[in-house]
């Protein structure tokens, strides 16, 4: 687990660099943009090439990619099939982002017209206006799925840093964006509008500079990309026929998504920016765990089938659903119990109410029961494709969808945007299941009772924390949303209280000892 644990530092580490620059951004743009209007067709506009991102560059390319590219990987540092590979890829990878982005900056207004809510539709000039920061953000996409291949070559070679870190450049552009919007602007609609181009061409531009700077490093690899004519090479074809497949399997959150953007389209104004600024909050815990181990065992875990390695697969992936466990149930129990305190202390100011922070914090607790769930999807898929088997996760995704779509339908009409939520979540459980049950049923893996009780203690100490969070944070009364001082002090104490609680009972129940928090401070676990 010792690999393991140090790769998953190195991803997760730089992935909380990136989230907390994520979060100062957040709390910039809630304080200029607030909800609605504006903001909401931001929001709208940014999704559409991150989901996107997410869904084919992130997710099914890598999943196809990365298992091809290791078989062609030789252990006697000879790289020269691999490498024709990725050259072979990248020329057919070129043409078909050009002709996919020029084809949707065509059709963005009826793209945007079926997931616009009916408040941003009855307002042609801010529609038009989400139109536009789409198109000006869009070449997004087609940046950063160049940037994958790269991204994908360094991972499997074990130099995980360079494609963690790029993310931050995009939070900095963001921020940049939004201070020139705030110091030259005077917080009206005009202003409003200034800023929401101002942060459109700044997701353009951090797509750019993120590919030259995984370009660099790619070469400071050893591995120089050459551009050359498009040919479907059997390696290509091969590929091919695992990408499309994979946008499921690897995708199912990215898909949730989408089919969320249609629901909420039904509902009332504001209701985006609510889903958008909860989900920071659950993707701070989702890209340092879930990312960082997805990330970390597809490439291990191929070396290993590879090798047929039965035994070296079976602890990988028990050590990575247990660290996967420890990590993601105290942060969703504590942001489920907390979240309004949090959103509050975080968001609320200037245009952004105290009822948008309490509103906000309501979702997070819908989205943070699925937390464990998101995670261990990404810990459980990687199993599959290390095997060539991208099939088997379309059909638990297809049925998880389907259980979204009918949790939609039912929880929305009585909870709003919490139900949609909610419902994601459930889904998300359901999905879990299915892939260990199939798991278990292949043989490629099981839950050791050692391993399983480990889980249940895990759970326990989690349920003390969560007790004793609920009953401490009414004695802060409003310094959730007091000044920036008081703010600091009421989220540090949570913080501080709900560690202590956490790991105090893990520490007596046997979660954890001493052995161990020596290793994980040593990343040798």
């Amino acid at each position: 687990m010792s690999s393991l644990v140090k790769s998953v530092g190195t991803i997760g580490g730089l992935t909380m660099v990136s989230r907390i620059f994520g979060f100062a951004r957040d709390m910039l743009l809630s304080r200029i943009l607030g909800a609605g209007g504006v903001a909401d067709a931001w929001q709208l506009a940014f999704q559409l090439p991150n989901i996107f991102r997410r869904l084919f560059a992130e997710g099914a390319f890598a999943a196809a990619f990365i298992p091809l590219f290791n078989q062609r990987m030789t252990q006697d540092g000879d790289h020269g099939e691999a490498r024709a590979f990725a050259d072979a890829v990248l020329a057919v990878l070129i043409p078909v982002l050009i002709v996919f982005s020029a084809l949707l900056l065509i059709v963005m207004p009826w793209i945007m017209g079926l997931f616009a809510s009916d408040a941003l539709q009855a307002d042609s000039e801010t529609f038009d206006l989400a139109v536009l920061m789409a198109r000006i953000a869009f070449p997004y996409l087609a940046f950063m799925s160049a940037a994958t291949l790269f991204a994908a070559i360094l991972n499997s070679l074990s130099r995980f840093a360079a494609a963690a870190a790029a993310p931050i450049l995009l939070n900095i552009c963001l921020i940049g964006a939004l201070l020139l919007g705030l110091f030259t602007g005077d917080g009206g609609e005009a202003s409003k509008a200034a800023t929401g181009l101002y942060l459109a061409i700044s997701v353009s531009l951090s797509g750019l500079f993120q590919l030259a700077w995984l370009y660099h490093w790619i070469r400071r690899s050893g591995f120089r990309p050459a551009l050359r004519r498009p040919r479907l090479t059997a390696g290509v074809r091969e590929m091919g026929v695992l990408i499309l497949p994979a946008v499921f399997g690897a995708g199912v959150y990215q898909i949730s998504r989408f089919i969320d953007l249609f629901f909420i389209a039904t509902l009332p104004d504001k209701s985006i920016t609510y889903l958008a600024m909860a989900d920071r909050l659950n993707q701070l815990p989702l890209g340092i765990i879930g990312i960082a181990l997805g990330t970390a065992i597809l490439p291990a875990l191929s070396r290993f089938v590879a090798q047929d390695d039965r035994d070296g697969a079976f602890r990988l992936q028990s050590n990575a659903v247990e660290l996967a466990m420890l990590l993601t149930v105290p942060a969703a129990v504590a942001l489920f119990v907390a979240g309004p305190a949090i959103t509050s202390a975080f968001y609320v100011g200037g245009q952004y109410s105290v009822a948008d922070g309490r509103a906000t914090g309501a979702v997070v607790g819908g989205l943070v029961v699925g937390l464990p769930a998101y995670v261990l999807v990404k810990v459980l898929v990687p199993n599959f494709f290390a095997r060539k088997d991208t099939r088997t996760p379309v059909w638990t995704a297809a049925i998880s969808l389907a259980v979204n779509i009918a949790l939609n339908l039912l929880l929305i009409p009585r909870l709003g945007i919490v139900g949609l939520a909610l419902a994601g979540s459930i889904a998300a459980w359901c999905n879990v299941a299915m892939l260990y049950a199939l798991l278990h049923h292949k043989g490629h893996f099981r839950l050791t009772g050692q391993v399983a009780g480990r889980i249940v203690r895990i759970i326990l100490a989690a349920a003390a924390m969560a007790a004793a969070l609920h009953y401490a944070i009414p004695l802060a009364g409003d310094a959730f949303i007091g000044g920036v001082f008081e703010r600091i002090v009421a989220l540090g104490a949570l913080v501080a209280a709900g560690a202590i609680i956490f790991f105090g009972c893990a520490f007596l129940f046997g979660v954890v000892n001493r052995d161990t928090i020596g290793q994980l401070r040593r990343r040798t676990l």
